[in-house]
């Protein structure tokens, strides 16, 4: 009995983590791809700078797509 409710109190934990990290993991992406084409998508940034602003933008990318790719594989515990 004890068991099971370990069970589903680690299977609600997973689920959670999983949509938390497809969600940040989104809204790090919207925020890179932003940065990365704002002068295309008609925004004039002047802070941060154009150079840093391509950096910056292609990191959340990176970073966005690993909180996605995690989200997706949910593997959290070995």
């Amino acid at each position: 009995m004890a068991q099971d409710f370990d069970d589903k109190k680690m299977k609600a934990y997973i689920t959670r983590r999983s949509i938390m990290d497809i969600g940040m993991g989104l809204i790090y992406a919207a925020i890179g791809c932003i940065l990365g084409f704002s002068q295309q998508l008609g925004y004039n940034l002047e802070f941060p700078a154009p150079p840093f602003s391509y950096i910056f933008g292609g990191l959340c990318l990176l970073y966005g797509g690993f909180r996605i790719y995690r989200g997706i594989r949910k593997n959290y515990y070995h």
